[in-house]
């Protein structure tokens, strides 16, 4: 009951899946991924199990297609699975039941693989596919595209509640992520996805910046948080570590009016500022400084 996309970038070998459905927290069922293994997504009558089995195998070394095939035949209820699953070679396996609700299919090709089910009408992982393949930018973003393409080609003839996006690295410890979103119930989950990237972006920046003072990189710091607040401009959060920077690089005037207007939305921005040391927030002297005179 689900439109979903397991994909690879070639150019940096992140592996990643994504999807919507009208079903409530997809994103705790479907998307399954493990840095440097694979990626899986498992749908219709969804079995959870079908992406840690299916990561294990290909991590000691089954292709995708073998260890799907395995997984399937032990598998009572295999007429009704919708499974995709895509390994850093980039070979998708796929495997739509021929119990799923039409219109049910999916589209494999290199690099990535559309699947649908239970969809408005026929095309569904064909949009998915084509709008993918003919999309540049990092992949998440790439993912993105093909699940509005999905809505735009009819999508879940139910309507749409969640979403969720996974993206790993092709190498890292198994927990890490290169992102991780989740949209557990909303009347529009692709748009609500779309908002949760860019403050994933934003807040990527602002860690970019909190890396960069530990090193005590503080001018690079600085251009890092005020990045971060540019693409997140509703972030409080974002918008209080900018000001910091700003009057870190001279400018504590409107640094200090800034930091007046967070607080003015929430008061404890004023109680942190006065806990900042020099190592951590070079500039919270200089605002402090300029809200008292």
């Amino acid at each position: 009951m689900t439109y979903s996309l397991v994909a690879r970038d070639p150019r940096t070998g992140d592996l990643g899946v994504a999807v919507q459905s009208h079903w409530f927290s997809v994103g705790t069922v479907v998307p399954w991924g493990r840095p440097g293994v694979g990626v899986v997504a498992t749908q219709s009558v969804a079995e959870p199990a079908y992406g840690p089995r299916l990561l294990d195998r290909l991590q000691t070394g089954d292709a995708p297609r073998e260890a799907l095939d395995a997984l399937l035949q032990t598998d009572e209820a295999a007429r009704y699975r919708q499974v995709a699953v895509l390994g850093p070679a980039g070979q998708p396996a796929v495997h739509t039941g021929d119990r799923c609700i039409p219109h049910a299919g999916h589209v494999a090709a290199e690099d990535h693989a559309a699947q649908a089910n239970m969809m408005a009408r026929q095309g569904v992982p064909e949009a998915m596919a084509g709008t993918f393949a003919a999309t540049t930018g990092p992949l998440a973003r790439r993912l993105l595209a093909a699940l509005h393409a999905a809505e735009r080609a009819g999508g879940d003839v139910r309507g749409r509640q969640s979403a969720a996006l996974l993206v790993v690295a092709p190498r890292g410890e198994p927990w890490r992520t290169v992102v991780d979103l989740h949209v557990a119930d909303h009347r529009d989950p692709l748009g609500e996805l779309e908002r949760l990237m860019d403050l994933h972006e934003a807040y990527a920046d602002a860690t970019r910046g909190d890396d960069l003072v530990a090193a005590g990189r503080h001018d690079e710091a600085g251009a890092a948080y005020a990045a971060a607040a540019r693409r997140a401009p509703g972030s409080l959060e974002l918008r209080f570590w900018a000001a910091l920077a700003l009057a870190a690089r001279g400018d504590a005037q409107t640094a200090a009016a800034e930091v007046r207007a967070v607080a003015a939305e929430h008061p404890g921005w004023m109680d942190l500022l006065e806990r900042l040391e020099p190592d951590v927030a070079p500039g919270a002297a200089a605002v402090r400084d300029a809200l008292a005179s």
